[in-house]
């Protein structure tokens, strides 16, 4: 793991498990896709969807999450925050349209 590690960006470890979660969730869209072309059952097919949903949104709150511990607080720390604070928001607006 500390190999893997030597190879990444600043930005790449920050957000290292939201990597993770997409990477997962890339490998369970081309099992969806290969489910759907060899004609499986549709209840199937739909619990790996929600399952990838699930991974999509756990990558989103990883990185909200980041965002807030690092860019978040240096603009607090620089005091900065206005900017920061209306970006939240208009991600929030985005948010409520997606639940």
């Amino acid at each position: 793991m500390e190999e893997f590690h030597v190879h990444m960006t600043d930005h790449q470890l920050k957000h290292e498990e939201a990597l993770k979660l997409l990477k997962t969730a890339r490998g369970h869209i081309d099992a969806v896709i290969k489910m759907i072309e060899d004609d499986r059952y549709c209840v199937d097919i739909s619990t790996q969807l929600l399952a990838i949903i699930a991974l999509l949104k756990k990558a989103n709150t990883s990185v909200i999450n980041k965002h807030i511990e690092t860019c978040v607080k240096d603009a607090i720390k620089n005091g900065d925050v206005d900017e920061k604070l209306k970006e939240l928001e208009t991600l929030m607006k985005y948010l409520e349209k997606s639940l």
